[in-house]
């Protein structure tokens, strides 16, 4: 349950960075586009936040970059395939209400960050009954393709221990 936790404050940072930008919008595939080199971390963030917290995996994959890196302690996932099959597909179901609440952010044309704490609800499952709470610090970076969409490259998580749940 622990290490789902390390996964879930990943996704966590992919969908908290913001800023602010004109003529945002959003493609057919969901990613966000402008036309402006600039965009709005905060609502990339959401639409991760969103996909994440109604356990659509899918949705979440799609905002993924063929390239993503995933990093939490000592876990490291490289490449959209191998995020979706050992983080988002195994874990989606077993963290919920996904917040974060930032403490950095930044953009310009090509990159956007977003970096501060998140909380998450941890489920219990058959191999772990035990519910509980968690928290800790993430750093999500999007990046902006030749296409236009914005797609989260990187995100790392760092957490404390879950709390169990009394």
């Amino acid at each position: 349950m622990k290490s789902y936790l390390s996964l879930v404050c990943a996704a966590a940072l992919l969908a908290s960075c913001s800023g602010n930008t004109n003529k945002d919008s959003v493609s057919a595939t969901g990613a966000a586009t402008t036309t402006t080199g600039n965009v709005s971390v905060s609502e990339l963030d959401q639409q991760f936040l969103g996909a994440w917290n109604s356990k659509d995996a899918a949705k979440a994959t799609s905002l993924l970059a063929d390239d993503a890196q995933f990093l939490q302690g000592e876990t490291h996932f490289s490449g959209k395939s191998e995020i979706t099959n050992k983080w988002i597909t195994p874990t989606i179901n077993t963290i919920s209400n996904l917040k974060t609440s930032v403490v950095s952010s930044g953009t310009d044309a090509n990159t956007a960050y977003e970096a501060g704490t998140f909380s998450v609800d941890v489920l219990p499952t058959s191999a772990d009954p035990t519910a509980g709470t968690g928290e800790g610090n993430f750093l999500f970076l999007w990046k902006k393709g030749s296409d236009g969409n914005w797609k989260l490259s990187h995100a790392q998580l760092e957490d404390l221990p879950v709390r169990v749940k009394k």
